[in-house]
């Protein structure tokens, strides 16, 4: 396939209101990485590891941004009953609270394993205004089923990005364990809230399709531009991350 060819998706949806990312209600109350270990120098004998989900590596093949149905159920539907488990919507609530109380420290241990000049020159090379993010127009008071869309739209993209930084990171930075193991579980925090949404998208509005654009893959590009597309990414998800949170929580309070 043409690298600029859209990709159509499918993505089977786990038994939904199981928490992929790790994170149980008692989890969410604690720090998820009570880690404390440093980014040493990349040991070039050891060969980094693996880990992205099979239809996110699908993703990392695009060369440009690119127009992508992702289709969240397989068939012509959602299912009628049996998709959404009771407690759902407060694991969706805890999962988004997660990536926002940790949003900051994992960009922050990002700069500190990419080194000079990304330490000292962050607000400069991290600069997210030339890359494409997903736009987020939604506010507290647009409706319901409006934000679980632009979150969907949203947390599909970063989930793709984070595949790909984490890859970049394996091959750069091998050793930096810590960073690695936060890349991991932000990941899958990100896959388990993607799979929650997916339900309540499909057991209260029936959407089953949503179209969704991916950003640039860094592969064949330098280590500086990989590591400056992923300090890009990530400072911009720090900045979304928390508008999505005031967002978000309100519409899954308790009634």
């Amino acid at each position: 396939m043409s690298p600029r060819s859209s990709w159509t998706l499918s993505l089977r949806v786990p038994a939904a209101g199981v928490t992929l990312g790790g994170f149980s209600a008692s989890a969410a109350a604690r720090s998820p990485w009570a880690t404390s270990r440093s980014c040493p120098r990349r040991d070039t004998g050891l060969s980094p590891h693996t880990g992205v989900v099979p239809f996110v590596a699908l993703l990392l093949l695009q060369r440009r941004p690119v127009a992508g149905r992702a289709l969240l159920l397989s068939g012509s539907g959602c299912p009628s009953h049996g998709l959404c488990r009771s407690n759902v919507q407060e694991q969706t609530r805890r999962q988004v609270a997660v990536l926002n109380a940790t949003a900051q420290e994992l960009f922050s241990l990002y700069l500190k394993c990419q080194g000079e000049p990304f330490s000292s020159e962050s607000d400069k090379l991290c600069n997210p205004s030339g890359i494409f993010f997903p736009a987020f127009r939604v506010n507290r008071t647009s409706e319901r089923k409006e934000v679980m869309v632009a979150m969907y739209k949203l947390f599909a993209f970063l989930n793709a990005s984070l595949g790909n930084i984490t890859r970049d990171q394996e091959e750069l930075n091998p050793m930096a364990k810590e960073l690695l193991e936060r890349l991991h579980n932000t990941t899958k925090t990100t896959r388990g809230l993607i799979s929650n949404i997916t339900c309540l998208l499909c057991k209260n509005y029936n959407i089953f399709q949503v179209d969704v654009r991916y950003g640039d893959s860094s592969k064949g590009k330098s280590a500086f531009k990989k590591k400056q597309q992923g300090c890009q990414v990530l400072r911009k998800y720090v900045q979304v991350i928390g508008q999505a949170a005031r967002v978000l929580l309100p519409h899954l309070s308790p009634s």
